[in-house]
């Protein structure tokens, strides 16, 4: 249902009061700060039936009243104003930018942190490339029981391994396999891998060894990995400066999730437009450690098939028009700067995967 121009300004009064202070918001706090030009008495009924519609909760009886992710939402898509940042502010982000964006890993991990830095909040950048296919195997013999695989993959980053074997194997078998997965396995997707592909290539060789099995699995490793999102978090601890994660439990049970791996958004969903700004409410995140808490994401493209997120986790109690005005300029500043579009890719799976170390190198 709708609800009427003086209920919206009040609740955007109590909304904006309560970012201020952390605290529940009276009637009299805002008959005297949102300048309606109606008594108290009415202030009062209005927020009592606010209450009622949802949009606003009352702690105990003699307390004020705090927004409820419904009210937040309704702030959000309609009544907050949406914030410019200052000329000042933008050259000072764009110049703190500049110094940061280097290699693309440095610049997404150098990014969040400066998300963090300029709205306080524990931020995360998130990265995932389109779906990768071998160009190239080179599949080394070393000695009987010693062999190495090389993949060139069609972003020209290479993967090796070295295999080591209980068994000898022929030098013949190597150069056999090294040709036949250079006819069959090059320029195909990971779903493309299929058993049959694998059994007619282990008899077209004559591998009793297993050693098509070893090759392929790698194969399917690799790709697999290729485009798998790899993710900063930044500053987690930040959470436990906000009123609302004093309790170290609770603080914790987020941080953890943050910090371990989770999801952001739902597998099959998409932010479409570098530097659009989504923001997900309370209830509306997609985990139960999420369930008390904002996220703000920006979408960016960086070219070369490379899409990703970059965003904050914070308290409902956010100052959403600020933290969207920066995230959207450093959304778009990396998308322009990095040279690319504007769009993830479709069903980009939007996962916090802590990167770890790897053994890319560029070929």
């Amino acid at each position: 249902m709708t609800i009427s121009d003086r209920k919206k300004k009040i609740l955007a009064a109590v909304v904006d009061e309560y970012i201020r202070t952390a605290e529940p918001v009276g009637s009299k706090v805002i008959a005297q700060n949102a300048g309606l030009g109606c008594s108290s008495a009415t202030i009062r009924n209005e927020l009592a039936e606010l209450v009622s519609l949802g949009y606003l909760e009352q702690p105990h009886t003699s307390a004020g009243r705090m927004p409820t992710p419904k009210g937040y939402r309704l702030y959000v898509n309609e009544l907050m104003q949406r914030q410019k940042l200052s000329t000042e502010e933008t050259e000072e982000i764009n110049r703190r930018m500049n110094q940061k964006l280097q290699q693309l890993d440095d610049a997404i991990s150098n990014i969040s942190r400066l998300a963090s830095q300029l709205t306080d909040y524990p931020a995360l950048a998130l990265t995932t490339r389109s779906a990768v296919t071998i160009k190239r195997y080179d599949i080394i013999y070393v000695d009987a029981n010693t062999f190495i695989i090389v993949l060139m993959l069609s972003d020209n980053t290479v993967q090796s391994k070295l295999v080591r074997l209980p068994i000898s194997v022929d030098q013949r078998l190597v150069q056999r396999l090294s040709s036949l997965f250079n006819s069959g396995f090059t320029g195909i997707t990971e779903d493309q891998v299929t058993p049959l592909l694998i059994s007619s290539t282990e008899r077209a060789a004559d591998d009793t060894c297993g050693i098509t099995s070893v090759i392929s699995a790698f194969t399917i490793e690799v790709l697999n990995g290729a485009h798998t999102p790899s993710s900063f978090i930044t500053d987690e601890n930040r959470l436990l400066s906000q009123p609302e994660f004093r309790d170290p439990d609770k603080a914790h049970k987020l941080m953890g999730y943050l910090s371990g791996g989770g999801y952001i958004l739902p597998p099959d969903e998409t932010i479409s437009g570098a530097g659009e700004v989504r923001v997900l409410i309370g209830p509306e995140n997609v985990a139960e450690e999420l369930k008390d808490s904002s996220v703000v994401i920006a979408s960016y493209d960086a070219g070369d098939n490379t899409r990703g997120l970059i965003g904050v986790v914070g308290p409902t109690r956010m100052d959403y028009s600020a933290v969207a005005a920066k995230l959207s300029l450093l959304a778009a500043g990396l998308s322009k700067r990095l040279g690319g579009g504007d769009t993830p890719p479709e069903g980009m799976h939007n996962k916090l995967i802590i990167k770890g170390d790897g053994h890319n190198e560029q070929g």
